[in-house]
């Protein structure tokens, strides 16, 4: 049997500037550009860096300990400067009660090595946004206006800046 470690979602309009997306095991959820309660792209980055992250260390601590209390609040300031529209930096900050006792003491002992660890090298979402990742944008054969020019020509799909507002891309 052939593995692939290849992870993809699938996106498809279901209204205007809303957007569901679907994955391999048939998971679904809305996104939109932030005039109603659906996730914007940007919120959904951060719950994927904070929902990574608390995999790994629920991962890591629960092995000593069930928490009375978990969670993550991922945050970043939205920028757009000479580089465009951007995140400044992404911090996942924890709040993690653990019960009293041994078990518990254990836990506490080794979340800051945990959060650590998926900050440094576990959590795959976090350290793609860290790293250099290219990041490309294709266009599928026959889904362009036969009318257009080709993107990179100067004139196709992809050539040019997003007519809504700023926070449309959030």
């Amino acid at each position: 049997m052939t593995t692939t470690n290849e992870r993809s979602v699938e996106l498809r309009r279901i209204g205007e500037r809303r957007f569901e997306v679907t994955n391999a095991r048939g998971g679904r959820l809305v996104l939109a550009e932030g005039a109603d309660p659906d996730f914007t792209p940007v919120e959904l980055l951060l719950a994927a860096v904070a929902g990574c992250s608390a995999v790994d260390v629920d991962y890591l601590t629960t092995r000593r300990a069930e928490p009375d209390a978990f969670a993550v609040v991922a945050s970043a300031e939205k920028l757009n400067d000479e580089h465009g529209n951007h995140l400044g930096p992404v911090t996942a900050r924890f709040a993690i009660d653990f019960p009293h006792g041994p078990d518990g003491d254990r836990a506490r002992e080794v979340l800051p090595a945990a959060v650590a660890r998926s900050r440094d090298r576990l959590c795959t979402v976090s350290r793609t946004v860290q790293l250099p990742t290219e990041v490309s944008f294709e266009i599928a054969p026959g889904k362009t206006d036969p009318g257009k020019t080709d993107p990179g020509k100067g004139e196709g799909p992809g050539e040019y800046e997003s007519p809504g507002p700023s926070d449309a891309s959030a």
